[in-house]
């Protein structure tokens, strides 16, 4: 990442601490074109679990982290691998519930850190509810993602890579950004013969010029205060160039 992109306000700042975390939040909450983005992919991950209200303790987020997602869900279980950030630290690979006690599991920018994705998968399986949902945001694998996450973030992007499995000595760092496209569209016959009780219900382009301009929670905001509207009208209108251009997409898994 070039430097002069670097956003200021995180310099001398350690990954994954709670400091890190809260200043990444302020981000988004001062930030209206990366709320806007956030909104739209909190929304869409609330409406596939049915909306709001949930019963208490029946939804976990996962890598919960800066997010703002426990705004729009009353009752929501926030976890991260790091304790001392969120209500609970939570391993993906084991998850501390009983079998079929969740609602729904949401996760933003979390599945790609998962270093044996399988096993997280086999307990989301576990632990959902029949009709319950694993709604995700994650790296989309478009032309333009594709290019952007290999040269401009410092996570690995590996989409020539053959196992779902990577080796993680830095659970903040060490990831894979493919990982959602090599589940769930280049090896997705394999995910429905492994996990028969999972489907993929849907996949969904999100807002990606508003993200970009926006400087996401790593990088300068460049755009002034006063082009908001402007610019999320031109979002809507670029609609039909997300195939090509979206940054992130949301994909919702429903246990059979």
């Amino acid at each position: 990442m070039l430097a002069f992109l670097r956003e200021p306000s995180l310099g001398g700042m350690q990954v994954g601490t709670r400091e890190y975390f809260e200043a990444q939040r302020r981000l988004i909450q001062n930030r209206p074109l990366l709320k806007y983005c956030y909104e739209t992919w909190y929304r869409g991950m609330v409406e596939a679990a049915g909306g709001r209200p949930l019963a208490p303790r029946d939804a976990l987020e996962l890598g919960s982290g800066g997010s703002l997602l426990s705004e729009f869900l009353d009752g929501l279980i926030t976890s991260d691998v790091v304790p001392g950030v969120a209500d609970c630290a939570v391993d993906g690979r084991r998850l501390p519930f009983r079998d079929a006690s969740l609602r729904a599991i949401f996760m933003t920018h979390t599945l790609h850190h998962i270093p044996d994705v399988s096993c997280f998968l086999a307990e989301a399986d576990r632990v959902l509810k029949p009709g319950g949902v694993l709604a995700m945001v994650e790296v989309a694998h478009t032309p333009f993602a594709r290019y952007f996450f290999r040269h401009f973030h410092p996570e690995p992007y590996d989409d020539q890579a053959s196992d779902w499995a990577f080796r993680q000595v830095d659970p903040m760092m060490d990831s894979n950004q493919a990982l959602s496209w090599m589940i769930f569209e280049r090896d997705l016959d394999r995910f429905q013969k492994e996990f028969p009780r999972l489907r993929l219900e849907r996949k969904g382009w999100l807002p990606w010029l508003t993200y970009l301009l926006a400087g996401g929670v790593t990088m300068r905001n460049l755009v002034p205060r006063f082009l908001t509207p402007i610019l999320t009208l031109a979002e809507r209108i670029s609609v039909p160039l997300r195939p090509f251009l979206a940054l992130h997409w949301i994909l919702i898994v429903r246990k059979r």
